[in-house]
């Protein structure tokens, strides 16, 4: 008996050993689509990219430059490129630092678009998704909103380039050793066999650099490392790399870069969906039971008073301590959305994670701006302290007072209302990363009066809209009546329901006609389910039509006895108002299984 009983839980913990190694390859497998998802970016969107920075006398307009870089960083789907491109940019003359630091709050912002897409994999368990769509835009409320307060800060009073700028003149700057590269060790060797770009042909672009700006993208030689020759007779040692074919999938392929880069976008979209949601059914089944309270508990409970407040900044520290390690914010918030999703880490933890994560990225790029030559080290250095104190200060004014926390309100809100209509969180994405930066980037070319224009009446009215909200919900008593609520407004102003019921309505059509095409289309077009009239096909003859008659009509005596039945029993219901409550209980629940 005990060896029987032994026997399913032997089995239960090899299978849970089994599923382990299988969770961290789902992993290896997510991250490593990401990488090769931010190459197609940059292949596909790369020369536009580069194209977008040409514009000199845009970018030195505050909103255009913040615009440009949520632009660029959605395009390329890295930060750290576009970062890379303003460095450049601020090294040649071509850009001042006072520029360059909106292109760094836009690249803040457009980096956290690849969580937000994420989470869209979840959108086919309702709860699910709620919390995985809330965990992700968490990092988008964060970045609008520091973005909101400290870039007309900037503009004002310029405090981020002052502050760089004195610590850069009081450092004693030498060129350090290259970043660390520890998540690139583990996914290069898979990668560099699928794609490998040269990305000084973005620099080239960016910087109008006639020579190189009709070259490829795709890297078709590599060089090695440096090796030392043979010593001189001044016991001098000659250094030297030799050039050799690379090794990947296009290295010998006639095709342009944007077709290579709709080939790999489409192909990691399927692995990343693939990965994703075997990784969240594999969460599942693992998380579930006595292990999930266990790891809940060691996530998300706080220390005991008065030391609550610590618990916080532990996960902030965590966070940028795992960022700086892998050496990007994108694939650690990426990794954590799925946790989040399935309930294992809980928003209010997530939020102090996400923002731990912008620091850690700010520190990678700190040490890859000292790696850098040194023409380019004071630049460099001074816009990655720009970067830095952007999410020090955001962080300051979002995270310590609980009451300022409104990333996790606005956040949850989203959540919540993308569970209800699902439409919503592509309609979101759509609008916050393409559709708004690109209305801004054309009123930006159209001149700064068009833009102010514009622009002014609109944040004016926003800002109105949000007061009066605030107001309805706590004092409405200090608004006139008509305002006290918003009634007086169309239905489809104030509610998203009109909207959800004609999508409704749409997809239903189309549902309708493409089973119409499909029934039209058939191999029997005779056949039954057949739509159109056919022409070819002869009349019916008397005793079909008499058939089709009788068959109404008993469908019609069956059901008026039907309707018949239904209002007798109803009637006996109603009219027995004598009998004991049990018995009327128990005749309720039969006639109910009747009915």
């Amino acid at each position: 008996m005990e060896t029987e009983s032994l026997l399913p839980r032997v089995k239960k913990t090899a299978l849970t050993l089994l599923k382990l190694p299988l969770l961290f390859l789902l992993l290896y497998i997510f991250i490593c689509s990401l990488d090769i998802l931010s190459s197609a970016f940059q292949l596909v969107g790369g020369r536009a990219a580069g194209e977008i920075f040409q514009k000199n006398a845009i970018l030195s307009n505050p909103v255009a430059g913040m615009v440009v870089g949520i632009l660029v960083t959605v395009l390329v789907q890295s930060s750290s490129t576009s970062t890379s491109i303003a460095v450049s940019l601020v090294s040649s003359g071509l850009l001042e630092v006072q520029s360059a630091i909106p292109i760094i709050m836009g690249a803040n912002i457009g980096t956290s678009v690849t969580n937000t897409i994420v989470a869209l994999m979840q959108v086919g368990h309702r709860e699910e998704f709620e919390r995985a769509f809330a965990g992700a835009t968490v990092h988008d409320c964060f970045n609008w909103l520091s973005v909101a307060v400290l870039l007309p800060l900037e503009v004002i009073s310029g405090v981020l380039r002052h502050l760089s700028q004195a610590i850069v003149n009081i450092l004693q700057l030498r060129r350090g050793d290259d970043a660390p590269e520890l998540l690139k060790v583990l996914t290069k060797p898979l990668t560099k066999l699928v794609i490998q770009l040269d990305k000084s042909v973005l620099t080239a672009l960016a910087t109008d650099d006639q020579i190189q700006t009709n070259r490829s993208m795709v890297k078709r030689w590599c060089k090695s490392a440096v090796t030392k020759e043979n010593k001189t007779l001044w016991g001098a040692q000659n250094l030297s790399r030799k050039t050799y074919k690379c090794k990947h999938l296009f290295v010998d392929s006639s095709l342009s870069d944007l077709a290579i880069g709709l080939i790999l976008l489409v192909c990691s979209l399927l692995v990343l969906c693939v990965s994703l949601l075997l990784l969240v059914k594999l969460l599942n089944s693992l998380l579930r039971g006595q292990l999930a309270n266990v790891i809940n508990k060691i996530l998300n409970t706080d220390f005991p008073p008065p030391f609550t407040w610590v618990t916080g900044y532990l996960a902030l520290l965590a966070g940028a301590g795992l960022t700086f390690l892998i050496q990007s914010s994108s694939v650690f918030t990426s990794a954590i959305t799925p946790l989040i999703g399935v309930g294992v880490i809980s928003i209010e933890r997530a939020y102090p994670l996400t923002l731990g994560s912008n620091l850690g990225t700010t520190g990678t790029a700190l040490l890859a701006a000292l790696a850098s030559r040194a023409d380019k080290l004071a630049a460099a250095t001074q816009v990655a302290l720009c970067h830095f104190f952007f999410n020090l200060f955001g962080i300051l004014l979002w995270y310590p007072i609980p009451a300022t926390r409104l990333p996790i309100r606005l956040a949850t809100a989203l959540g919540k209302c993308t569970a209800r209509y699902r439409w919503f969180a592509v309609l979101y994405l759509v609008l916050f990363f393409l559709l708004f930066p690109l209305v801004v980037f054309a009123l930006s070319m159209a001149g700064w009066k068009v833009l102010t224009g514009i622009g002014v009446p609109v944040m004016i009215l926003t800002i109105s809209v949000i007061m009066i909200n605030v107001l309805q919900a706590q004092r409405p008593e200090f608004l006139p009546p008509i305002l006290q609520n918003w009634n007086f407004l169309p239905v489809w102003l104030t509610s998203l329901q009109p909207w959800d019921n004609l999508i409704t309505r749409v997809t239903l059509w189309c549902g309708q006609t493409r089973g119409c095409l499909r029934r039209n289309d058939g191999p029997d077009a005779s056949g039954r389910g057949e739509w159109k009239e056919n022409v070819d096909s002869p009349e019916p003859d008397e005793s079909q039509i008499n058939q089709t008659k009788q068959y109404n009509r008993s469908s019609w005596v069956l059901k008026r006895n039907e309707e018949s039945r239904t209002k007798k029993s109803t009637r006996s219901l109603t009219s027995e108002n004598n009998m004991p409550n049990y018995e009327k209980h128990t005749d309720f629940q039969n006639w109910s299984t009747k009915l």
